[in-house]
Order: C-alpha cells, then sequence, then structure tokens
C-alpha cells in the first residue's frame, strides 16, 4: 500500500504501533469502500482510544512508574498505552514541581488545566524580585509548558504606577504614558463605534470575521467542539466508522488546507486567539486568510466548523434536520452496537412488524429479546431466506422523531417537541387559540395522543 501511495509515512508508522487485530481491523476498512480507515494523526488517535500521550511529555521517571507503552518500529515515537494511568503520575509531578517553584522563592506557581489556556498576550514577563510568578500550562497531549517570570497586564501595570524599589532599594521615577486610561477608552470606543457601523454595509467582511472568530475564539468568544463522547467503545467505533463522518472528515481535511493548517490535525476549531505565536490559528491571521478566499470557499469553511459546535442530541439538530429534510436512510443503517442495545420487548416487537410484517410479529410475540433481535437482523441482512428489507430506519431517527409507545422517555421526540414549540404556538396564536409567551407542552385531558407523546 505504501508503494502505491495508498498511505503515507505518518500512516505506516503508526501502523507498527498497532496490535494485529489492530492491524487486521484497519486493513478490513481501508478495503472496503464504505468505510472511512483513519489516517495520519486521526488513526494513531483511533489506536489509541483518543488523545495519544508520548512518553517524551511525562515529568516522572518512566521506567520507574512501571507503566506499559508502545512504540512504533522504527522506535522514534513512544505512547503510553493508558492515559488514565499516566495523568495520575503527571499530576502529582506537576504538584511537587509547582512545590519545588515555591520552595525556591518565587511568589507562586499556578497550574493551568488542560482545559484552559495560557494566552501570553494577557501576560507581561516579569522577573522573581518583582514579584513574577511561574505558570505551568498543562495541554491534552500530556506536554507542560513552564512559563517562568509573567505576571498578568494588570497586575503589571498596577505595580508600575506603584513603583518597585530597584536593586539598590531606590524607588525609580514611574514613566508617565503619552495617554490616560481614560483617553485610551475614550479612543477605543469611537473607533470601536465607527468599524462596526462601516462593517454594516460590508456583509462579506463580516461574515469572514465572524468565521475567524468561530475559529479561533477571542475574550468575547468562546466555542467548543462537539466531543461525541459516549461511554461506550462500541458505540464510538460505530460513529467513527459511519459514512457520515466519513463524508464529513474528508471535507474537513480539504477546510484545513483551504485555511493553510496541516490536514492531520482533528478539528478546524481551535486557536490561539489574538495571540502572536500562532500563525494562522490566531484570530488575524485567520481573517487575513479568509478575506483572501472567495464567497462560496468561506462558506465551504463556515458549513464546516458550524459542523463542528453543532451539538448532537440539542434541538437545533431537530430544527435543522426538518429545514434540510435529512434523509437519514442515505446515511445510516442498523449496525450491531445499534441492535445490541435494544431490550424492550414491544420495541422490539414493533420494529420486527416493521421490517418483517405484522403477521411475522404477532407469530413471534412470545418471544425473547434475543429472537426478536435476530429476527430483525435476518431481515435487514436478506439471511436465511428472508425477504430484506431495504432502507428501514428506526422512528426515533427519522426525522421528524416519533415513539414506539405511550410511555415518553425519547429524547429525540423531546428535542423535537421543544424544537417545533415555539411554531406549534405561533399557529395557535394565529388562529386564536394559544399564547406566545409559554407553549402548552403539558398535554391536557383533551390533548391528542401525538400532542401527550411530543411533550
Amino acid at each position: 500500500m505504501y508503494r502505491a501511495e495508498e498511505i503515507d509515512v505518518p500512516t505506516i508508522r503508526h501502523l507498527t504501533m498497532a496490535s494485529k487485530s489492530q492491524q487486521k481491523a484497519w486493513l478490513s476498512l481501508a478495503e472496503d469502500p464504505d468505510s472511512y480507515a483513519p489516517r495520519g494523526f486521526q488513526l494513531k488517535s483511533w489506536l489509541f482510544g483518543g488523545q495519544s500521550v508520548a512518553t517524551g511529555h511525562a515529568l516522572f521517571d518512566v521506567d520507574a512508574s512501571g507503566l506499559a507503552t508502545v512504540s512504533d518500529l522504527f522506535g522514534e515515537d513512544a505512547y503510553f498505552a493508558e492515559t488514565d494511568a499516566f495523568w495520575d503520575h503527571q499530576n502529582a509531578a506537576i504538584e511537587a514541581k509547582r512545590a519545588g517553584f515555591i520552595e525556591a522563592g518565587w511568589v507562586d506557581a499556578i497550574v493551568f488545566p488542560p482545559e484552559t489556556h495560557f494566552h501570553s498576550w494577557e501576560y507581561q514577563k516579569t522577573p522573581k524580585r518583582k514579584g513574577g510568578r511561574i505558570y505551568l500550562d498543562v495541554r491534552g497531549n500530556g506536554e507542560v509548558v513552564i512559563h517562568e517570570g509573567y505576571l498578568s497586564c494588570k497586575e503589571a501595570a498596577r505595580l508600575a504606577k506603584v513603583g518597585q524599589p530597584d536593586e539598590s532599594g531606590a524607588s525609580p521615577k514611574a514613566v508617565r504614558p503619552e495617554l490616560t486610561s481614560i483617553t485610551q477608552t475614550y479612543i477605543d470606543l469611537h473607533r470601536h463605534a465607527a468599524v462596526r457601523t462601516e462593517l454594516l454595509g460590508r456583509p462579506g467582511i463580516a461574515l469572514r470575521l465572524m468565521v475567524a472568530h468561530v475559529i479561533a475564539g477571542s475574550a468575547l468568544w468562546r466555542i467548543v467542539v462537539e466531543p461525541q463522547a459516549s461511554k461506550s467503545d462500541v458505540v464510538k467505533e460505530s460513529v467513527e466508522n459511519c459514512r457520515a463522518e466519513a463524508v464529513f472528515d474528508a471535507r474537513r481535511r480539504e477546510v484545513l488546507a483551504l485555511l493553510g493548517l496541516a490536514d492531520d490535525e482533528p478539528t478546524v476549531i481551535g486557536g490561539t486567539g489574538y495571540g502572536m505565536r500562532g500563525g494562522l490559528r490566531t484570530l488575524c491571521g485567520l481573517f487575513a486568510r479568509l478575506t483572501e478566499l472567495a464567497d462560496a470557499e468561506v462558506m465551504d469553511v463556515l458549513a464546516l466548523v458550524m459542523g463542528e459546535a453543532f451539538e448532537a442530541g440539542s434541538p437545533a439538530v431537530e430544527a435543522v434536520g426538518l429545514a434540510i429534510g435529512v434523509p437519514m436512510a442515505d446515511w445510516w443503517e442498523a449496525d450491531d452496537a445499534f441492535l445490541d442495545t435494544l431490550r424492550d420487548r414491544e420495541v422490539l416487537l414493533a420494529m420486527v412488524a416493521e421490517v418483517a410484517g405484522k403477521l411475522v410479529a404477532e407469530a413471534n410475540a412470545k418471544e425473547k429479546a434475543k429472537t426478536l433481535r435476530a429476527i430483525i437482523r435476518d431481515h435487514l441482512a436478506g439471511n436465511g431466506g428472508r425477504e430484506k428489507r431495504e432502507g428501514w430506519v428506526p422512528r426515533w431517527m427519522a426525522f421528524p422523531p416519533s415513539a414506539y409507545t405511550v410511555r415518553g422517555g425519547v429524547g429525540t421526540v423531546a428535542a423535537h417537541a421543544r424544537a417545533t414549540a415555539w411554531v406549534d404556538a405561533q399557529s395557535k396564536d394565529e388562529e386564536g387559540g394559544g399564547s406566545l409567551d409559554e407553549p402548552d407542552l403539558s398535554g391536557g385531558d383533551e390533548a391528542s395522543e401525538g400532542d401527550r407523546l411530543a411533550a
């Protein structure tokens, strides 16, 4: 495959770290035209079940810790096999290093956990003798970046105003700034007012600025990527290998290339705000790049980053799915990861009736859930001489969704009710029978069964 240029150097190196079963599983994906075989950075995440941690980032003695590691065939890279165990040791080492800095005479040593970030533009270089602190920036990949001798810009400005004694004990003469803080605020606010008003007549520039904010973030913008989290590894694997994810990831790589970013990065969203050392990952760098792109290309970027920050299970998914008219049968088909989660006999019998017919369902009304799942599997695959059922989608997954019973507890149905509540209430108000202030989702005695299910 490498000679045929079907895989690149990073991919073949990551594959040397895989077990034989993982290699076989990956080859099966690569040979299946309907599946997506992860490559590069994503292959490493696939092998380790998430964020991989290189042994070089450890602050502790790896050999003495006894933690299992995995190395590639070339011996150039090694990673921890269990990231949870790594973080137990790493956090202890971080705390020990923090205590060591304080014992060494630093005013304080502050730890930034992986979910936060040390933004250098918000801090000013300050030596230890003038109250500088240590900041330990912990990254999600296990790396710990130590910033030695810094104060926040606000603290540094306050100390500069008061004036700190030099080494001889004499107080230095305060340097008077060219502008007072009030004058600077006056200038900033008037310039801001002028720029944003001029922006009203330039929607193309506003669009590019908004997309740059979504990707890079700022003091006023904080966008979080949908983690697609699940406690089940089987569910994670099913989602990662589905057709919709494969198409979305292929488009992500196209957008990364369009923006001049590395095509093996896990997401487009995730920048450094106004940071000076983030290159194209800074807000201003991204804005400059977006101004070079055509409107159609910017819209492609916008659609992709909106997808990355689109909350799973939310009413927004229902609203957009209805507006677009998503044909779920084109993007999903029942797999073992789905069918094995089904336990309710009443629901399974209703599904048997959908895929096999009412007569088959009635004939198997007293069968166990395992048998009913097998009947559904056989009809979906056309096994055992059964008629194959094409394009079946359970009611929960369709747009709009519905339930199989009157018991409720279906998240998609509840989300759909929330997404359409305003529209339903507005329709009632236009007919003179409802209020727009608080749509009634309780479903009283006179409500139809469909209304009660939606509620």
